[in-house]
Formats: structure tokens, C-alpha cells, sequence
């Protein structure tokens, strides 16, 4: 259901345009399958911007949230930082 692009890709982004090509022409053929598209390893919003440029649906890393153990899952979820989490993937 979901297609990911390595972040050694995505790191490349905005500066590579042999890299663009690449997560663009894997990314449209994951939409031809009917498959979202999810970057990895965002780490800034030029790399978010230049993701969503090349038809990249869903964004992973740490210019969303970094890493949190498992047992704080329930925490988070119950409280308001998810609003915040959320308004930052956008």
C-alpha cells in the first residue's frame, strides 16, 4: 500500500536532479499501482518542499518528530502534542 524512498535519495534532493528524476519515476509508478509514496529521512522543509515537489505523499523523519520509545506511544497519543505532530507534517 505505501512505496518508500530512501533517505539516500531524499537527501539529495534540491541538489541532485539525477535524484529528483529517480524518486519521481518511482513515485509515479507507485501511483500507478495505486500506492502512496513516503519519503525518508526528511530532515529540513527544503527537502519536505522538494518531496512533495516530485509527487511525494507522506514525509518520515526527524523534521517531524524524532524517535520515541515505544512505551511513551500511549502518552503522546493522549495528549495534545499530536495536534502540534500533525500541524508539522503538513
Amino acid at each position: 500500500d505505501v512505496l518508500k524512498i530512501d533517505r539516500s535519495f531524499v537527501r539529495e534532493l534540491g541538489n541532485d536532479d539525477a535524484s529528483a528524476k529517480i524518486v519521481r519515476a518511482v513515485g509515479a509508478l507507485a501511483h500507478d499501482f495505486g500506492m502512496k509514496v513516503t519519503a525518508e529521512g526528511i530532515e529540513t522543509d527544503e527537502q519536505w518542499a522538494a518531496a512533495r515537489a516530485v509527487s511525494c505523499d507522506l514525509g518520515q523523519g526527524y523534521r517531524f518528530a524524532r524517535p520515541i520509545p515505544a512505551g511513551d506511544i500511549a502518552a503522546l497519543l493522549s495528549s495534545n502534542s499530536v495536534g502540534s505532530l500533525l500541524t508539522a507534517c503538513s
